[in-house]
């Protein structure tokens, strides 16, 4: 005879079903019933009562339908059953005081009992057995939310578990270890003895779990904080000015993605700081380079503005001479260069362009002022040595008066080319007023 027929247990298998889609325990609570169930299918011994199966269901499913227990029960017993409860059930009620006297919770009454007449201690029995088993149940319960956590909640709910596994053990009667009720056992088919060693494992159980969960929780306070603080940082980075501020954000931003690496990847709070790891080194590392390309480029900028301050100061106060005017070119080149040198992708690429067009338009003022230079000191050579010829001609015997005028002419135009602003304009201009002065008294004549 075993304690659970199949029919029985179809009908409760149905309604798990229905109850792991709706109860907070899902489908956890049901494969622990089940698992039960199973057992009980295989063992010998009389068939599961009425409240022997909500005892089995009730810890996982405490709104399990009563109709359906009702129905399993009476699908479980053979014919003639019910008399023979009833008949049992008015036995024990005449011995119910004598029985509630022999289970009070004191040895001196409790150990006589056990010796002579176990069976009166069979609500004590009962009571060890519910709560070792709820507490065995809960334990488990725990141990798959906690080990097979996806979210903090899972973790909440094993904690509250455990809580209730530690108020069932703290139930059971200690001082009662060594009294291993045979004939209730045989008829409920314990799944314990109840002994020291029995206890004392369903302690440490228990004191796992708490210890797990006490990791689990650390663990996810590093998380939740390491998270925040990378968060922040990305945030406010962007913000600050080059410098110390920028560097103490990157340190700090360092220091969190570091306390990231180290949760322990048994922990929930592990397994989502890998997934969030590899993302967070990569923002950091294209932080980094940002910063480091905004240095790199405001450092080419401040070489070249640096070149181009000093060649600013020494186009000042022209006119210069085109050995001046070839140094204030190398300059401006010089500074045009650096600004070259910052690449496209670089944060500081659109300033470097704009300080870049104006040192070209100041390179190409300053090559237009040595061309200028270069063509006045010609100019005026080549007046200088028409003058000199002039003059010559003036001073010979019986001169031309039309060849004085037409090289007069030449000689004016030539320093008429002299440009303005030159080193040598104003002795360009001087001369020309001479020469036209010279050129009207001869016209006159």
């Amino acid at each position: 005879m075993v304690r659970l027929y199949n029919q029985s247990f179809e009908i409760l298998k149905i309604e798990l079903k229905k109850c792991a889609k709706t109860d907070l325990v899902g489908e956890v609570g049901e494969k622990i019933v089940l698992k039960r169930l199973e057992k009980m299918r295989s063992q010998s011994g009389e068939s599961l009562t009425l409240d022997e199966l909500k005892n089995l269901v009730s810890d996982q499913f405490y709104n399990f339908d009563e109709v359906v227990l009702q129905k399993a029960a009476k699908a479980n017993h053979p014919p003639g059953i019910w008399s023979k409860l009833a008949f049992g059930t008015a036995i024990l009620g005449g011995f119910v005081g004598f029985v509630a006297l022999a289970n009070l919770p004191y040895p001196m009454i409790r150990f006589p009992v056990s010796k002579t007449v176990p069976i009166l201690l069979i609500p004590s029995y009962i009571s060890m057995d519910y709560n070792y088993r709820q507490a065995l149940s809960l334990v488990e319960q725990s141990d798959q939310l906690i080990n097979q956590a996806t979210a903090i909640t899972d973790i909440e709910l094993g904690v509250e578990k455990i809580g209730k596994a530690q108020k069932h053990l703290e139930k059971l009667p200690v001082w009662f270890l060594g009294y291993y009720p045979q004939a209730y056992c045989s008829f409920t088919g314990c799944v314990w003895r109840f002994t020291f060693d029995e206890y004392e494992s369903a302690r440490k159980n228990v004191g796992r779990m708490e210890s797990k969960i006490f990791q689990e929780q650390n663990a996810y306070q590093e998380y939740t904080k390491a998270e925040q603080l990378i968060k922040e940082s990305e945030n406010n980075f962007p913000k600050l000015p080059p410098g110390n501020e920028q560097q103490q954000m990157i340190s700090l931003w360092q220091k969190a993605i570091d306390k990231l690496d180290k949760i322990p990847s048994q922990t929930l709070a592990g397994k989502l700081a890998e997934k969030e790891l590899e993302t967070a080194k990569r923002d950091f590392q294209q932080q980094l380079g940002f910063v480091a390309g905004t240095i790199k480029g405001n450092t080419l900028i401040d070489a070249g503005m640096q070149f181009g301050i000093q060649a600013a100061k020494a186009a000042k106060n022209p006119p210069h001479t085109a050995q001046e005017w070839k140094q204030v070119i190398k300059l401006w080149e010089e500074a045009i260069l650096r600004l070259e040198q910052v690449p496209t992708d670089n944060p500081s690429y659109s300033d470097a362009q704009k300080k870049l067009a104006e040192y070209q338009s100041n390179l190409g003022s300053s090559e237009s002022r040595l061309q200028a230079e270069k063509d006045g000191v010609e100019y005026l050579k080549q007046a200088k040595s028409a003058i000199a010829q002039w003059q010559k001609l003036a001073r010979s015997k019986d001169p031309d008066i039309g060849s004085l005028i037409s090289q007069l002419t030449d000689i004016i135009n030539t320093l008429e080319q002299v440009p303005a602003g030159t080193t040598v304009s104003a002795e360009a201009q001087n001369l020309l007023r001479s020469a036209r002065h010279t050129y009207d008294k001869l016209d006159i004549n």
